[in-house]
């Protein structure tokens, strides 16, 4: 069994998509005369860190070390990614700035604990030539002393193809493990990182497979695995647990705990990091991924952006 305590030795290294989740909450009890849609009456306003800015509260929560990488704009929102960056504790030395991209702000107005609009503010262009070689040379000084790297791509333009290849050849040749959580169409972006962690729509738009069955499911991921010349995989199926490959091996399921769904944002953020700390600390990959399922299931039981704490996840863990 995995001990949570341990992840607290682990060095992480982010890269990835930084942007600003902000909530609106309120209530609604009257329709507009203006159109027919609900009026709601905003209460508060709360920002969190989204994108692979999740990934790095879920690994802090848990008490590891963390590293970042990516950009952020000069507006209001840029500033406040370096602010809550600077409040965890995440040096912004990693943080770069393009002139012209400005940061992604999702907004979700959420009435009576119940999302009812989302609002995306983004570009999704690659990024410039100058910006990837500032980050590589970046992610060349970090790498030597992180025990683990996490891509968290939420296809806005950070996560080349390029970049992929350049962080794959870095790690391997200082023998770090390289997770990542696709947004792109083409798995190949993603050739030999350690381990992919899709979703189920993800892997069928990826295979170019309908997933109506565990069937087709296994199809699908020994596809991926194919493309993208991968030892490990992890596809993530909702109330329907995961399924992970592993090279010379059957796929293995893990079912989900019924639990109530308030909110599915950030749980496959939840799920890389989890996975990374108990890989990091040693434990095999079924274990890990175990683990990761438990926290997911956590966080989709809250509203909003969330991460697990680690009395939460020692709680479930000990209440299988």
């Amino acid at each position: 069994m995995i001990n949570i305590d341990d992840f607290q030795k682990v060095r992480a290294l982010v890269i990835g998509d930084l942007m600003i989740d902000e909530y609106l909450w309120g209530s609604a009890d009257r329709i507009s005369p203006e159109a027919p849609v609900m009026v709601v009456s905003v209460e508060k306003e709360t920002h969190t860190l989204g994108g692979a800015g999740n990934v790095i509260n879920n690994l802090k929560v848990m008490g590891a070390k963390v590293e970042a990488v990516g950009l952020a704009g000069t507006g209001s929102a840029g500033k406040m990614i370096f602010e809550k960056l600077e409040a965890l504790g995440i040096s912004t030395d990693g943080i770069i700035s393009e002139p012209d991209r400005p940061t992604t702000r999702k907004t979700r107005v959420v009435a009576s604990n119940q999302q009812v609009l989302r609002i995306d503010r983004e570009i999704k262009k690659s990024i410039t030539k100058d910006s990837f070689d500032r980050l590589v040379k970046i992610i060349e000084r970090k790498i030597p002393d992180v025990d683990m790297i996490i891509l968290s791509d939420y296809d806005k333009g950070l996560i080349t193809g390029a970049l992929v290849k350049e962080t794959v050849r870095l790690a391997e040749n200082h023998q770090v493990m390289v997770l990542a959580d696709p947004k792109a169409l083409d798995f190949s972006k993603y050739d030999k990182v350690s381990i992919l962690t899709p979703n189920r729509k993800e892997a069928s738009v990826a295979s170019h497979m309908d997933i109506r069955s565990n069937g087709d499911l296994i199809k699908a991921g020994q596809k991926i695995m194919a493309i993208a010349r991968l030892e490990k995989l992890l596809i993530t199926c909702g109330k329907d647990g995961m399924m992970l490959f592993e090279t010379g091996k059957e796929p293995f399921p893990i079912a989900s705990k019924a639990r109530q769904v308030f909110d599915v944002s950030g749980a496959g953020d939840t799920v890389i990091a989890l996975l990374g700390l108990g890989l990091a600390v040693g434990a095999d990959f079924r274990d890990s991924a175990k683990v990761a399922n438990e926290a997911a299931g956590i966080v989709v039981a809250k509203v909003g952006t969330a991460t697990a704490s680690i009395d939460e996840l020692k709680q479930a863990l000990c209440n299988p």
